[in-house]
Formats: structure tokens, sequence, C-alpha cells
């Protein structure tokens, strides 16, 4: 599932995230949701998150 959709993501869920410096590359980092950043419902470019450990970048991939 990718994370353009809001509603798809909840805090605790595990995803991929795509930070600001790795958009060029696409390199991902998995971890977990501790905060929602993107107030709209969707984004073409993947909805914002902090992750647990601080990164904060755009969903790519929801894992579960």
């Amino acid at each position: 599932m990718n994370g353009n959709k809001r509603a798809d993501i909840k805090i605790g869920s595990e995803v991929k995230i795509v930070q600001k410096h790795d958009q060029r590359t696409g390199k991902l980092t998995e971890g977990i949701v501790e905060k929602i950043l993107t107030n709209s419902p969707n984004h073409p470019h993947g909805i914002k998150v902090r992750l647990d450990n601080g990164l904060v970048g755009r969903v790519k991939e929801i894992i579960n």
C-alpha cells in the first residue's frame, strides 16, 4: 500500500519513508510512525510523518 492517503496511516504503523535528502536516490528508511505531520487527507508525494527515531519523511510504503 502506498502512503498517499492519510486515512491509511496510523500512529504505530510500520512504514518506509523517503527523507528530503534521499529524494533523488529514492533510498527508503524503515520505521514506526510517531506523528503524522500532513494535515490534508491525501498528498501526491506521500503523507509526511515523524518516525519514533526522530526522522521525518514522506511515506512511500505501508508495511503493516
